[in-house]
């Protein structure tokens, strides 16, 4: 099989795989949702706070956290890896490493950050806590919003699909940046040190080719401690090592580590990481007086309004502003009402949102925060499920005329 095409195909098989692991990733995360939600509302309430903030682990380290915070500041550093890796290898050999394919998820990635931070502080401005909730409606769930259009959009190019992953890629990037920047209270500069050797020495041992998992996992445990001994979130420590991994084979090695190692830990990071974090991270009082608080509070419908409207402007009015001025190119196959739809899409932020609102802020304002998070993912979702379901009837109607 000549190169190119070997390549391409690789390219498409991955891709697949991708998007086939996020999607049952997306199911058990909505199923440990609801248990958490189910869990935090029932009789057993006490229990379920019982575990969540259960603490263990070495004093000595600074690492005495509860459940909650390993799920947190831990499992979710395995679901950075992988986008990490993910990104590294769309960079490198994916979809975004060509210019005029990258440009457009890209621009649409930063649009889908900017517009929606711009949104809630408008919204919330003056409202306690809004200096660092403006950051909480900046991300895209990868797994749900994968789920959603699997679901909606088996008719839509394999462009749409693209399109959305890159972008939601590019968008957790965005937010690990925000993380970094906003939520690093205080700074150890020799555990920092410590953090950028572990780094340096990952790099040149995946450039020396050396595979022996018992090297590498060592180093990524330290260089975890040192980040969250640093005062940066430790997520951090995720992202970086997935985009130190090498992203091209050499001749006669038979997948890139950033690809074999995308195969060992995805079905970890969807099926397991994710849906532990949102077990303890989505447990919320859910009640007339709750949602009420949640509609007619500045902060949370700030968080809604950035997620459901910010989004979808942002995303969308980014990408009709860089097709406009020749900056970037319209997905082969999509219309803008296929953008639409998947600008919509981008408002399902869960994962990472509640993340963001774990770190903003504390108390009840960050349960009605968390619930403004979900009440504005599904409301995304749904309207996301509705455009997507037209523009899948219409494409499926186009490819019936043209066989005919």
């Amino acid at each position: 099989m000549p190169a190119p095409e070997r390549t391409a195909r690789v390219r498409v098989d991955e891709f697949t795989r991708f998007l086939r692991n996020e999607t049952t990733g997306g199911t058990i995360l909505l199923a440990a949702t609801a248990i958490a939600l189910l869990w935090a509302n029932s009789p057993l309430s006490e229990s379920y706070f019982a575990v969540r903030d259960f603490q263990f682990g070495p004093e000595q380290l600074h690492l005495r956290l509860s459940i909650g915070d390993w799920a947190k500041d831990g499992l979710l550093a395995l679901f950075f890896f992988v986008a990490g890796l993910e990104l590294k290898r769309e960079l490198v050999v994916g979809e975004l490493s060509r210019r005029k394919q990258a440009i457009l998820p890209v621009v649409a990635a930063i649009g889908g950050m900017v517009v929606p931070a711009l949104v809630a502080l408008t919204v919330g401005w003056g409202a306690p806590g809004i200096e660092r909730a403006w950051a909480i409606p900046v991300a895209t769930d990868i797994a749900f919003a994968l789920g959603v259009l699997a679901l909606t959009g088996s008719n839509l190019p394999s462009s749409a699909r693209v399109f959305l992953l890159s972008l939601a890629v590019v968008d957790d990037l965005g937010a690990m940046i925000v993380i970094a920047v906003l939520f690093t209270t205080k700074f150890n500069l020799l555990a920092a040190g410590v953090a950028v050797l572990a780094f340096a020495l990952y790099a040149w041992l995946q450039h020396r080719r050396v595979r022996t998992v018992w090297l590498y996992l060592p180093l990524a445990i330290v260089a975890w401690i040192a980040v969250h001994e640093a005062g940066v979130h430790a997520t951090i420590a995720g992202v970086i090592l997935g985009l130190l991994t090498r992203a091209k084979a050499d001749p006669g090695e038979e997948e890139a580590p950033v690809i074999r190692l995308e195969h060992r830990y995805q079905p970890f990071s969807a099926a397991l990481a994710v849906p532990l974090f949102a077990l303890f991270a989505a447990g919320i009082e859910i009640n007339a007086d709750a949602l009420g608080r949640v509609v007619t509070t500045a902060l949370p419908v700030a968080v809604l309004a950035g997620l459901v409207v910010g989004k979808a402007i942002g995303i969308l009015g980014v990408s009709a502003a860089a097709v406009r001025f020749g900056i970037a190119q319209r997905p082969r196959g999509m219309g803008w009402r296929d953008l639409g739809a998947l600008s919509l899409l981008g408002g399902v932020g869960f994962t990472v949102s509640l993340l963001m609102a774990e770190l903003a802020l504390t108390g009840g304002a960050a349960d009605e925060a968390k619930t403004a998070v979900l009440l504005a993912s599904v409301v995304a979702a749904l309207a996301a499920a509705v455009l997507l379901l037209w523009r899948n009837r219409a494409h499926g109607e186009t490819a019936s005329s043209s066989a005919d």
